[in-house]
């Protein structure tokens, strides 16, 4: 899964940090899942899709359905 959380973190000038208090998740959760290491679960990807008031499907990107490959 690829994402575009940098850009719309961008769009409403919130830093990492920020959105990692916002989300209750640590900075380097954050980190992870722009840098597409980490999978979000399904909860937290809600939480930043309506924190960025963005649909999740502009921010979370699913490659290669039916297949297990990252």
């Amino acid at each position: 899964m690829e994402n575009n959380i940098r850009k719309f973190r961008k769009i409403h000038n919130l830093t990492q940090i920020e959105l990692a208090d916002k989300t209750n998740v640590t900075r380097q959760t954050i980190i992870a899942i722009e840098k597409n290491k980490y999978d979000p679960s399904l909860k937290l990807a809600f939480k930043i899709a309506k924190l960025l008031k963005v649909p999740m499907e502009k921010i979370f990107i699913l490659n290669d359905i039916g297949n297990n490959k990252r």
